[in-house]
C-alpha cells in the first residue's frame, strides 16, 4: 500500500480524462483533484474531511448484467466496492474488493475511470460522519459468476443493466452507472 508520485499522477490524469469524456461532471472533477492535491493522505479511511473510496461495476462476462450488494451498513442495492485503506491505486482497490465482496475469480478491471460519485456518509458505530469520494472502475466477471455473500454485504445479485437503468426504486449513482453503460454499448 505505498503511496507514490507515479500512482497520485496517474489518478490526476485518469480525473482530467474522466472531465473530457463527461464535461457536465466537471465540478464533480475539481472536488476529487481537490482532494488529491490535499496533503492530508486522502486515502486512508482515518482521513474524516473525506477521503477516497474505490468501487466496482461489475459486469457478466456479456455486459449485460451488473454484480449488486446490499449493502449491510446503508441497506441499500449497491455497486461492490470500499476503503482504499491507503492504497493509492484506486484500480487496484476496486479489484481488490470486488474479489473480497463477491469470492469470483477471474475479475478483471478495466482501464480508465468508468464514474465518480461524492456521497455523505452517515455516522455509523461512532465514527462521525463524513464525504465518501468514490472513484468506480470497469471490473468484468470470469467463466464462473457464482458469487459468495460476504459479511460485507446482506445478500448479492445479478441484476440487468436494462432494468436498473429505468427502476426509480434503485439508488440514483447506480441509476446512472447504468445509463452510462449502456451508452458504452
Amino acid at each position: 500500500m505505498a503511496g507514490g508520485i507515479a500512482e497520485d499522477r496517474r489518478l490526476r490524469e485518469g480525473l482530467f480524462g474522466y472531465a473530457r469524456r463527461w464535461p457536465a461532471e466537471s465540478d464533480t472533477v475539481d472536488l476529487f483533484l481537490e482532494l488529491l492535491a490535499d496533503p492530508d493522505n486522502p486515502f486512508r479511511r482515518e482521513r474524516l474531511a473525506g477521503h477516497f473510496t474505490a468501487s466496482c461495476w461489475l459486469v457478466s462476462r456479456d455486459g449485460a448484467r451488473v454484480l449488486l450488494t446490499h449493502h449491510r451498513k446503508l441497506g441499500l442495492w449497491l455497486q461492490l466496492g470500499g476503503h482504499a485503506d491507503g492504497e493509492r491505486d484506486l484500480a487496484a482497490a476496486a479489484l481488490r474488493e470486488a474479489g473480497e465482496e463477491s469470492g469470483l475469480s477471474g475479475l478483471c478491471v478495466e482501464p480508465g475511470i468508468f464514474d465518480l460519485d461524492r456521497h455523505w456518509i452517515p455516522e455509523h458505530k461512532g465514527v462521525p460522519a463524513h464525504w465518501h469520494y468514490d472513484v468506480r472502475y470497469v471490473v468484468r466477471a470470469g467463466d464462473d459468476e457464482a458469487f459468495t455473500v460476504s459479511e460485507e454485504s446482506l445478500d448479492l445479485a445479478w441484476r440487468s443493466v436494462v432494468d436498473l437503468a429505468a427502476d426509480p426504486a434503485a439508488d440514483a449513482s447506480v441509476r446512472r452507472m447504468a445509463r452510462k453503460w449502456m451508452g458504452d454499448w
